[in-house]
């Protein structure tokens, strides 16, 4: 039965506060699935896509904590590939980036190729046919088991508790799901916005790949370009709503 009382104590909630944040940072990767994923569904139905999407993450990375001794299990080595040893772990996050990859790169493909000039010739936002709202819930849940796996086994490094992981996990998910449809709104209004959201899932999907071969790659480096890029392009959205409100006078 699990014990709470260790969130009583003073190294409790700071372990808590900690580990919390942490998961919110990991977090990052999952809302930006989330809100590409989400665009290619039904308007009336991204939403609920979304909540549903960041609520299984959670069910899973539950799971995953009372499963405790499997997780741990699959950090054992299975066999070695190029003198490289591969875990169930490291097969996982390699499906996990390779498809990260082909999504980003597929959905780059179809918003610079397939969408249809502007006056100047800049491309316009392409919506195609609508995808199966269950056939995106299932992408998200298969892309879930790659970032719990990160989250889970970051939370056990961090935190000794199962109940601190539990209460973090969960704080973190809240965290994600009232901030899910701002990021998603706010990556559909700006179109170059979905351009560099796809260009960090490209660059999460390299990431992981590297790591299933033992090339770890600190995430405080890859998080800090991102947080640059993102920081660039906010300053240009804002040059041009000044330029755009300029030419209207």
């Amino acid at each position: 039965m699990l014990d709470f009382r260790s969130l009583l104590t003073w190294e409790g909630l700071a372990s808590l506060a900690s580990l919390t944040v942490m998961e919110i940072v990991l977090g990052i990767d999952n809302i930006l699935l989330v809100a590409i994923l989400s665009q290619k569904v039904a308007p009336a139905r991204r939403s609920l896509v979304r909540r549903l999407g960041i609520g299984l993450a959670l069910i899973l990375r539950i799971g995953l904590l009372l499963g405790l001794s499997w997780l741990m299990g699959l950090t054992r080595p299975l066999f070695h590939l190029r003198g490289n040893p591969m875990s169930g772990r490291d097969l996982v996050m390699l499906a996990g980036g390779l498809f990260l990859i082909y999504k980003a790169t597929h959905e780059l493909y179809d918003r610079i190729e397939r969408a249809p000039a502007g006056p100047e010739g800049a491309p316009q936002a392409w919506e195609g046919k609508p995808a199966g709202f269950a056939a995106t819930l299932i992408q998200m849940l298969a892309l879930d088991v790659v970032f719990s796996l990160d989250s889970v086994i970051t939370a056990v490094g961090m935190a000794r508790a199962i109940p601190i992981m539990m209460v973090a996990m969960v704080l973190a998910v809240g965290v994600m799901l009232a901030f899910a449809n701002l990021v998603a709104d706010f990556v559909t209004r700006h179109p170059s916005m979905k351009i560099l959201a796809l260009a960090f899932l490209l660059l999460i999907g390299v990431l992981l790949t590297a790591d299933a071969f033992g090339q770890h790659i600190s995430r405080g480096y890859v998080y800090f370009a991102m947080a640059f890029s993102l920081l660039v392009e906010l300053l240009n959205l804002r040059l041009r709503k000044r330029a755009s409100r300029k030419r209207a006078i």
